[in-house]
């Protein structure tokens, strides 16, 4: 059955971080509340005072990448020029997205709509999905909504993608699947095709199946995630190389030569 301790911490984390600017009271299991006049800390009820204020304030270290290797559009996209984007002209990137290496976006078969904030894994695949239908394969145009985060290696061929929406690495999304908003597919999840994952549950296994349910503030911790994830990938900074120019001293001319020079 699935555990939901590692969600539950994250949440604690979550509403501790917002209620420590507002001054308000968090609570969660195992947990006592230590209000301050200014930071609310946090600690275990079994232990004598260990402040956890500074580890909630820590943010992810920042991810750099070679600026030559990646496009940036006018909308704030990031798209690997070592990624493949078939048919694009199908392919809708509504802003601030990141494709990564060897991502494959298949616009080539239907349309292709991806919202704002989401975050492609190295080596995915996006590809629409078909029903055969009198001996021919009818593609239908898939959407993936905003703050949508797909890991590393993952093939996904579903119909809908709701918002607020975290695809684990190396999983495998069958065709014609629907993922509601604020769910989550753990890593090395494959669902079956024409599956329909509920909003706030969490799918995983081979095959994918119902594996829990997820607190209300999921959505605002896949938001958070998503916009940090986008906010942490920027460009190598160049090195200030002061190449100081060597000065050298004029030639000198040879008395032979200032002569015929001054005649002149």
């Amino acid at each position: 059955p699935y555990r939901p301790s590692q969600a539950l911490a994250t949440l604690v984390t979550a509403i501790c971080a917002c209620f420590k600017s507002r001054g308000l009271v968090a609570f969660g299991p195992g947990i006592d509340v230590v209000m301050a006049s200014s930071t609310v800390g946090l600690t275990p009820a079994s232990s004598g005072g260990i402040d956890l204020t500074v580890a909630l304030d820590m943010e992810e270290p920042p991810i750099y990448y070679n600026k030559s290797n990646y496009i940036q559009t006018a909308s704030g996209n990031k798209v690997s020029r070592q990624s493949v984007l078939c048919g694009s002209q199908n392919i809708s990137l509504a802003g601030k997205s990141i494709v990564k290496p060897g991502v494959i976006l298949r616009g080539d078969l239907q349309l292709l709509r991806i919202g704002n904030y989401v975050i492609i894994g190295e080596s995915s695949v996006l590809r629409p999905s078909y029903k055969k239908y009198k001996g021919s394969f009818s593609f239908f145009p898939m959407n993936v909504g905003n703050y949508v985060t797909i890991g590393p290696r993952s093939i996904v061929s579903a119909q809908q993608i709701g918002q607020c929406v975290d695809i684990g690495e190396d999983s495998v999304i069958s065709k014609r699947c629907i993922i509601k908003e604020n769910s989550v597919i753990l890593p090395g999840t494959v669902l079956p095709p024409d599956t329909i994952v509920p909003p706030l549950t969490v799918y995983g296994g081979v095959p994918g199946r119902y594996l829990g349910d997820l607190p209300e503030s999921t959505q605002t911790l896949q938001k958070h995630r998503a916009t940090m994830a986008y906010k942490r990938f920027l460009p190598q900074k160049q090195d200030a190389q002061t190449s100081s120019k060597s000065t050298l001293p004029p030639p000198r001319e040879l008395p032979a030569t200032r002569e015929r020079r001054e005649k002149q």
